[in-house]
């Protein structure tokens, strides 16, 4: 039953890196592998740039020719680094499972009904599915096409390309407790340039009312942490159905621990119905 699942999850791909070393961080692994356990759907970003370190690791260049290939040939090559990386430090006694996604299947109610069913029953079989969007075979101008051609067809249409989107919809999909967006700042802030105006709960008597306070919060939000991310913004438009359908939202840093995230120990931001 959809009722099992405690939380949702998702961290991106710098927060699994040593910048200054162009390492993975595997301190980073080791904490989130301790708290992981059944129940728990984590959306991991890193296949991409964990490949590139890797390649270059190896070889001592970055690939050259087209941004596409290179993408898909890192991706496939970080992606069993990223998997091994988990099931290393996930406990011993739980299974681990990887789901590749692609926005196909969250726009089709048949496809997206076995996409919940599967991770539904990991919570049930003693697994923790990791989650990562399926980017060895995603070419963008054929997925541009794909997404044109289905936006002609139906509202309310589904990308998946940022792991943002990928979380808060599978926490709506199996109806979560809680959706968790680690991030390279501490929350969302009232100022961006100001440290000290984080927002450390958004709360509301309804659906809409929570639609209202985020939308206001919206208005002060640019930039993002990287080239190619989207910034603070984008996480709310992610998160809004979420909150206004009752899921805890959090959003917050992947120094903290996911039980202090959670147990509201440490600087953060919560969304939530009263």
């Amino acid at each position: 039953m959809a009722g099992s699942i405690e939380l949702v999850g998702k961290i991106g791909s710098m927060a699994l890196i040593r910048r200054e070393d162009n390492d993975i961080d595997y301190n980073i692994f080791s904490r989130l592998g301790a708290e992981l356990k059944p129940g728990v759907i984590w959306v991991s970003s890193g296949a991409i740039e964990i490949g590139r370190l890797d390649y270059i690791k190896r070889t001592g260049r970055e690939l050259e020719g087209d941004k596409e290939e290179v993408k898909t040939d890192y991706a496939a090559q970080g992606q069993t680094i990223l998997m091994e990386n988990y099931r290393r430090f996930i406990h011993p006694e739980y299974s681990v499972r990887q789901l590749l996604v692609e926005h196909t299947h969250f726009n089709s109610r048949q496809t997206r009904e076995y996409v919940k069913n599967t991770l539904i029953r990991c919570a049930e079989q003693g697994a923790v599915p990791i989650v990562n969007y399926n980017d060895p075979v995603s070419f963008e101008e054929h997925r541009k096409m794909e997404l044109s051609q289905l936006r002609d067809k139906a509202e309310g249409v589904v990308e998946c390309v940022d792991n943002d989107e990928t979380a808060a919809v599978i926490a709506r999909l199996v109806e979560a407790k809680t959706l968790l967006i680690l991030t390279s700042a501490d929350g969302i802030y009232a100022d961006p340039k100001d440290p000290s105006t984080l927002v450390g709960e958004v709360t509301a008597g309804d659906g809409e009312e929570m639609e209202r306070r985020i939308r206001a919060l919206q208005e002060h939000c640019v930039g993002a942490s990287r080239a190619g991310a989207n910034g603070a913004k984008a996480k709310l438009e992610y998160i809004l159905p979420c909150a206004k359908a009752g899921t805890t939202v959090i959003i917050g840093s992947p120094k903290y621990r996911i039980s202090q995230l959670l147990g509201g120990d440490v600087p953060c931001t919560r969304f939530y119905i009263k």
